[in-house]
């Protein structure tokens, strides 16, 4: 065995002599190589992270962006935009070292543009000189409300005048216009309409000539010094379920004929004089009285014909108008199957050109591009007929007779039918490309009604139960934030 020395010694020379040989570069290259794989890995790997980096960055700034749009008030962009965007972005953890976003919003409040950046520290690339890399991202957000055909359904019955529902109900619809048209009169490709019903509604005077030539017959009485408000009967034979409009099938127009006093019995009382429906003509003296603007004790043909449909129109202060004037009206009850029909007429175009005081070109084609057509339907209680005695028919009159021409002995059996025919229509409505929003409001709309609004709706989301009054203003909020449709624009 050689000694340790000498084997030392041989080694180093050998090792030289590798080093100074010049038949091959061999350890030059290996060098090389593993630099320029060290190089391309650290890339790879950065470059990945970057990536990922990028993807959270912009899917943070559009929802920021989104966020933003959504407020209520231009105030409260910018606010919102952070909030959303921190939410967010905070996913990326220790990838980032920093992160910084700005919010521009336009003159005009319609264009908002953010811009973000963050910073990814280096991990292979530090080999490099880098220590952080800097990802970048931006969008705009168009504050644009999309085309829109909409129309209010509005409960007016006499139960909304308790506690002032029909005050806050007011305010609510009119936020939401508000909400909708944002601060112009009129918005490109957008109308809206009104309909407030109790168990009639009315379409108003100027479309007289939707009734039949009987019905302008019946009208068409000056002795009694009154005219047709717009009330109509509901039309038979499954009609009071569509769209038919009045050029196919006329209506005959609503007509509360004068009642006699009669005499009733009670125990307690004994015999008394009952004189408490529509005694507008005075059976001694043919004293005509006529009083059918009293929301509470009108008199006359046109007795509890409540306020005018309003047709779709363009402008915000003719809806916010028609929502002010309405007021609870004390007859008849409640037939929201009869307001929700209605209000499926003025967004159907087989009604088009037919409603007085509308464009003559609406409402358009179910096909419009960029357009959808959207109902919200509100009540505060359930259907039914307001009971009267046997000799005055078992109701009050309405658009569907008393209750005995209706074809029921029973205000709970009628009840149920009106509730089918809800059904019904509501799906009637949604098979014709409609889109419903449905509200019940306050404690009177019991687990029936509530089912019905429910399923009614075109989605869950899209069906608000509002007991109170601080609740109700929240979902037409809500509805508003909804119908006001945002779209990335770069």
């Amino acid at each position: 065995m050689l000694p340790i020395r000498t084997s030392w010694t041989r080694a180093r020379k050998g090792l030289a002599s590798f080093i100074q040989d010049e038949r091959g570069s061999l350890l030059p290259m290996v060098a090389g190589s593993m630099l320029m794989l060290t190089g391309a890995a650290g890339v790879a790997i950065d470059g990945a992270r970057m990536f990922y980096v990028k993807d959270v960055l912009q899917k943070s700034l559009d929802s920021a962006g989104l966020a933003a749009g959504h407020a209520m008030s231009v105030t409260d962009m910018e606010s919102d935009a952070r909030e959303f965007f921190n939410a967010n972005v905070g996913s990326l953890g220790g990838v980032v070292s920093d992160s910084t976003m700005l919010v521009d919003v336009s003159d005009d409040n319609e264009l908002i543009t953010l811009t973000a950046s963050a910073s990814v520290e280096a991990t292979f690339m530090r080999l490099f000189g880098y220590d952080a890399i800097t990802v970048s991202a931006s969008t705009e957000v168009s504050r644009e409300t999309r085309g829109m055909e909409l129309v209010l359904v509005m409960d007016n019955t006499g139960s909304m005048r308790h506690d002032d529902k029909i005050g806050t109900m007011k305010d609510a619809a009119e936020d939401l216009v508000e909400i909708v048209f944002g601060d112009d009169e009129t918005n490109t490709n957008l109308w809206a309409g009104v309909v407030p019903y109790i168990t009639h509604v009315n379409v108003g005077s100027g479309n007289y000539g939707w009734l039949s030539d009987d019905g302008k017959d019946k009208v068409d009485n000056e002795y009694y010094g009154t005219e047709w408000k717009g009330c109509l009967e509901a039309r038979a034979d499954g009609e009071d379920e569509t769209d038919t409009p009045p050029t196919e099938i006329p209506f005959e127009p609503y007509y509360w004929n004068d009642t006699d006093p009669y005499w009733k019995y009670s125990n307690r009382r004994g015999w008394y004089l009952v004189d408490k429906d529509n005694n507008w003509i005075d059976d001694s003296t043919g004293t005509v009285t006529i009083d059918e603007v009293n929301s509470s004790s009108a008199l006359g043909p046109n007795r509890g014909c409540a306020s005018e449909i309003t047709p779709l129109v363009a402008e915000k202060s003719k809806i916010l108008a028609a929502i002010d004037v309405m007021e609870p009206w004390s007859f008849g009850g409640t037939a929201a199957n009869y307001g929700l029909v209605w209000g499926w007429r003025v967004l159907s175009p087989r009604w088009r050109g037919l409603w007085a005081g509308s464009p003559s070109n609406l409402p358009l084609d179910h096909d419009t591009p960029y357009m959808d057509k959207v109902m919200v339907m509100l009540t505060d209680g359930v259907n039914e007929l307001i009971s009267r005695d046997a000799e005055l028919g078992g109701s009050d009159y309405t658009a569907f007779g008393r209750l005995y021409d209706f074809g029921y002995s029973d205000i709970y059996e009628a009840r149920d039918e009106f509730d089918d025919r809800f059904d019904r229509i509501c799906q009637n409505i949604k098979n014709d490309d409609i889109i419903i929003y449905t509200i019940t409001f306050g404690s009177t709309p019991d687990e029936d009604t509530q089912s019905a609004y429910a399923a009614c709706a075109s989605n869950p989301a899209f069906y608000f139960h509002a007991p109170t009054a601080a609740s109700l203003t929240e979902a037409f909020e809500e509805i508003g934030r909804q119908l006001s449709n945002l779209r990335l624009s770069k």
